[in-house]
């Protein structure tokens, strides 16, 4: 069978962030020799997703759409859903199947313990039971995505011996990193570890530097640093891997926003007042998602 293997990225401002997409994109490719790899973007870049289900579809009987996306908010379902109930319409000799985001997985879980132990030991490995974590997701309107920022903090504090993990968010929602970063000093934390959850660099990485540089200025007696964000990695590798197979046997777990009923109403009743207040919402925080969950959209209705 012709097939094309899209995957989905969110796309930054920042140039280099699109690049660290393409360059995961050829990594993970070297696992699947002869496969055909194309990437598109969600938004900030040169091939949205349009575009590449376009590509994708061309000469393929089926596209296999795999979002590089951690938590499902509305990006993955609204958008590109929307996407594909278009491309089937234009090319109905294609079969699309949609994959389900990265998530809340043990692999992201072993992973992020990965960058917080290297941000441990360049500090020369402090005591963790005074040591504080933030883990800092990008903050949505979309309850379940803020949820499961809230879930992988948990399952930090679980397996590490930190005393204090808690969780914080960029934009959109509430806490702020400098809010946690504050409570956790008050509480008697000798370090912080700022903990990014985020896949690849772009603007709001560079923003967490920077905020992370004001505040040891704010807290000089305190050690902030600013850990790596999970980038690159053969355990990110190994979850694109299992999503893949997943998509492929057309068996993926848990429910699917592709064509869900809830999805379809919910749209239709948007109204252009929210419409308008969505996008200047996302002028302010880039790459943040704005549709609260489908369910709640049906139930707020």
């Amino acid at each position: 069978m012709n097939e094309t293997i899209l995957l989905v990225g969110h796309g930054s401002r920042a140039v280099e962030g699109n690049a660290e997409v393409v360059a995961f994109a050829e990594y993970w490719g070297k696992r699947h020799p002869g496969e055909r790899i194309e990437v598109c973007f969600i938004e900030f870049a040169d091939v949205l997703v349009d575009a590449g289900l376009e590509k994708a579809a061309q000469g393929a009987e089926r596209v296999l759409v795999i979002p590089l996306i951690l938590n499902a908010a509305g990006h993955v379902k609204m958008e590109i859903p929307e996407y594909l109930d278009a491309a089937r319409h234009r090319f109905p000799q294609v079969e699309f199947r949609y994959a389900r985001p990265l998530g809340a997985e043990e692999l992201i879980l072993n992973l992020l313990q990965q960058r917080l132990q290297a941000a441990m030991m360049n500090m020369d490995m402090p005591d963790p039971m005074n040591t504080g974590v933030v883990l800092l997701g990008r903050g949505s309107s979309d309850m379940g995505a803020n949820a499961e920022v809230a879930r992988m903090a948990r399952w930090l504090y679980e397996t590490t011996d930190h005393e204090w993990v808690d969780y914080a968010f960029t934009g959109v929602t509430h806490p702020r990193l400098e809010r946690i970063v504050q409570r956790q000093i008050c509480l008697g934390a000798k370090q912080v570890v700022v903990l990014p959850y985020y896949l690849f660099t772009g603007r709001l990485i560079h923003r967490i530097d920077h905020q992370v540089k004001r505040l040891q200025h704010q807290y000089p007696t305190t050690t902030l640093v600013a850990a790596v964000y999970l980038g690159i990695d053969d355990l990110l590798c190994d979850l694109v891997d299992q999503r893949l197979l997943e998509v492929r046997s057309g068996e993926v777990p848990g429910m699917s926003c592709d064509g869900c009923r809830y999805r379809i109403i919910a749209r239709e009743h948007l109204d252009d007042h929210h419409h308008a207040d969505l996008h200047e919402h996302h002028d302010q925080h880039e790459g943040s998602t704005h549709h609260p969950d489908h369910m709640t959209m049906v139930a707020q209705r």
